[in-house]
């Protein structure tokens, strides 16, 4: 929305703006509400989703937290909770082209620094799993193409 709305603030330059150039804002009001809901079940579900996304990986995949010798379950759980709230605004602004733009780009080389990208790409895809069961089936198709987004970028070996 907002990288929508910095668009539109630049193609209409001294003019006005047309029916469609304004549809966007249109269909975010329609879609206010249902995002307002889906935020706040997100938020008031967010250290359930977590650790359910936590059980379902170390069933798959003990190894997964493991970083050598080194337990890295603590590091992961907040870059997740830290993933999961910026995703969540990007969702309740409609905005993930900030969300890409202002967060996960720099996340991304820290990921790769850390050769994190099977970790991410494992977490964002069991993330859309769990989610489907806490979000309605409606808020669900809100918030999974946020969390793709994050699992292609994050979870990616290549740019």
């Amino acid at each position: 929305m907002l990288s929508q709305m910095k668009r539109l603030s630049l193609e209409i330059e001294g003019q006005y703006a047309t029916d469609s150039e304004l549809q966007f804002l249109r269909d975010y009001v329609k879609s206010y509400e249902l995002r307002v809901e889906t935020y706040q079940r997100i938020q008031a579900a967010e250290a359930l989703l977590v650790s359910e996304v936590q059980q379902y990986l170390t069933r798959k995949d003990p190894a997964l937290f493991r970083s050598g010798n080194d337990d890295v379950t603590t590091k992961w759980k907040r870059d997740t909770v830290r993933v999961l709230r910026y995703s969540a605004v990007a969702m309740l602004l409609n905005d993930p082209e900030t969300l890409q733009e202002r967060f996960l780009l720099w996340f991304q080389t820290i990921m790769r620094a850390f050769g994190a990208q099977q970790s991410c790409n494992a977490t964002y895809e069991a993330m859309q799993h769990v989610v489907k069961q806490h979000l309605t089936p409606v808020q669900a198709s809100l918030f999974c193409p946020i969390l793709e987004i994050n699992r292609h970028l994050l979870g990616s070996n290549h740019t």
